[in-house]
């Protein structure tokens, strides 16, 4: 039977079975290394409220503490809220990864 990826949807090669982790979405219990994972950085205060913070901190240079958080999600629930999307034959045996966003003084750079 020929196989459609190269790694068969799996990044454990001869590691047996891998620990599962729960999708964020849908709550389905899926193998780590199949899952697809993203890393989201962000302040634990809104935008809004950053200011009025500022102005009533005693400390000059206070850096607001970040969240950081890892999150799994199973392949159905990535393709449905677009985290992921379907490629084509030829777009499937591209293995770079894609382009990297990134954020100059809030406006968004790069990528498409």
């Amino acid at each position: 039977m020929p196989k459609k990826r190269r790694n068969r949807g799996r990044a454990k090669k001869n590691a047996g079975r891998k620990r599962r982790v729960a999708c964020e979405l849908s709550g389905k219990l899926v193998p780590k290394d199949k899952a697809i994972k993203r890393y989201i950085v962000r302040n634990i205060v809104n935008a809004a409220a950053i200011s009025d913070l500022k102005e009533a901190s005693v400390y000059a240079e206070y850096a607001l503490p970040k969240l950081y958080y890892k999150m799994y999600y199973c392949v159905g629930a990535a393709c449905h809220r677009r985290i992921v999307r379907s490629r084509s034959k030829t777009e499937m045996k591209n293995r770079q990864p894609p382009p990297r966003r990134r954020y100059n003084d809030g406006k968004k750079s790069g990528g498409k």
